[in-house]
């Protein structure tokens, strides 16, 4: 019989970390916050999977404080593949750190380079970024990351499949081999897994479900409509769903069209793509998050790293490009323990990739009937076959400087380093794919 912990204590964390937490409004640990915590606090190494909204930022942030806490010289170094969600982990980060005087600085792109070299003046203990820009930061000579002990890659499948592989290469180069490395993510493929192999010690795989399980309480449902239909089918949903909803589309142009489409329905709509600058970004967000857009339109960029309460409704407009990608999609709606529900919208030709999404969480998904849509025989519809890919759009120590804090940048401007980017800094040598927003 499994007994589920009803506070924090008992999970190693000493009392000034739990008097912050109490403070903080965090009372009841979730279950990967109760396998990960007493594990990652004693220094071992940790792979994580668990669902998407169950909690995984204060799974690793919690342990991370608490020696952090106990070892002053100590640094920690969290990387994330895209913006919003190293964002969102500094957001979750500082509402206990704040409170014990760990500082935390973001390196992402899309930001002016020497606004983040003033940052790092100011003694940050912890640093979150995205691959390409702390990349960046290492060329220039404005970083460097011979302190840190603790390095965490949160998505760790998203960021090695991306081809971020060269760059946390490069970086766990400048990083002390005796560390403490933890990976975290919804979902692990077996080829991945490998990959994050070479980057823990005898890690511990903790596993509250299986990798690709989607969260349980988000209703899913499948439509097969013609492509020419999705925008009127899109219309009639919005009108019969009340309440706030993230449409997800495959790729930046599409997500554009369909955001004007939606406002000339009359409803408010807010865009999210990576040709979208920084800015624009955090304010479709936060007008999102307050209400002022009851529709946000995304490419995966929106996957991972939204944290908004009571969406919903999740629509996926497009079908991921990978199938891993559905189960971030609909896992931003039926978060802290409520409800949600996800549509997906499938043109007949994609029977292929909607089986394989379907292999990949174990479970049919329902399929929805409608009588304003033509009757399809999925049986006799040709089988899908995707256009070929193209290619991806998308410190040395010394005298008193302060932590992370490296020399002066050198006179040439870093890629990604004012413009959008895909992913937060310099583009990846990656492996060609469909463009991705």
């Amino acid at each position: 019989m499994t007994i589920t912990q009803t506070s924090f204590h008992g999970l190693g964390l000493g009392q000034t970390v739990l008097g912050a937490l109490e403070s903080a409004g965090f009372q009841v640990p979730t279950p990967i916050q109760e396998k990960a915590i007493p594990v990652a606090t004693t220094g071992a190494d940790v792979v994580g999977i668990a669902q998407t909204g169950t909690g995984k930022t204060l799974a690793f942030a919690l342990p991370m404080i608490e020696r952090l806490l106990k070892n002053p010289e100590e640094l920690a170094l969290v990387l994330a593949p895209t913006r919003e969600l190293a964002l969102q982990i500094d957001e979750t980060f500082r509402k206990v750190g704040n409170r014990l005087g760990i500082r935390t600085s973001v390196l992402i792109g899309g930001e002016p380079i020497r606004k983040q070299i003033s940052q790092l003046r100011t003694r940050p203990r912890v640093l979150v970024a995205t691959p390409g820009r702390l990349k960046d930061h290492l060329e220039q000579g404005t970083v460097r990351l011979d302190g840190t002990r603790i390095v965490v890659l949160d998505e760790a499948d998203r960021m090695l499949d991306m081809g971020f592989a060269p760059d946390i290469e490069r970086i766990l180069k400048r990083v002390p081999t005796e560390r403490q490395t933890m990976l975290f993510s919804a979902t692990m493929p077996p080829e991945i897994e490998a990959l994050a192999r070479r980057y823990t010690k005898n890690a511990q795989r903790l596993e509250v479900a299986r990798a690709g399980t989607t969260a349980e309480l988000v209703t899913q449902e499948l439509i097969y409509v013609p492509q020419e239909m999705k925008v009127d089918l899109l219309g009639k949903l919005l009108g019969e769903n009340p309440g706030t909803i993230l449409v997800f589309s495959r790729t930046r142009h599409g997500a554009r069209k369909v955001a004007k489409a939606v406002n000339h329905m009359g409803h408010s709509a807010a865009e999210l793509h990576s040709d979208r600058t920084l800015a624009q970004r955090r304010t479709a967000l936060d007008g999102f998050k307050q209400g002022k857009h009851r529709v946000l339109v995304a490419t995966d960029i929106a996957a991972r790293g939204i944290d908004v309460k009571e969406i919903s409704l999740v629509i996926n407009f497009d079908l991921p490009d990978q199938a891993e990608d559905y189960v971030h999609r609909i896992g931003r709606t039926g978060r802290a323990g409520a409800e949600g529900r996800a549509l997906t919208l499938a043109t007949p030709e994609q029977v292929k990739d909607v089986r394989a999404i379907e292999r990949l969480v174990g479970n049919e998904i329902p399929r929805v009937e409608r009588e304003d849509l033509p009757k399809v025989d999925i049986a006799a519809a040709k089988p899908f076959k995707r256009p070929a890919p193209g290619p991806r759009q998308g410190g040395r120590p010394g005298g008193n400087r302060p932590p992370f804090a490296g020399g002066k940048p050198s006179g040439s401007r870093p890629s990604g380093g004012h413009g959008p980017s895909n992913r937060g800094g310099s583009r990846p040598a990656a492996k060609p794919s469909a463009p991705r927003g």
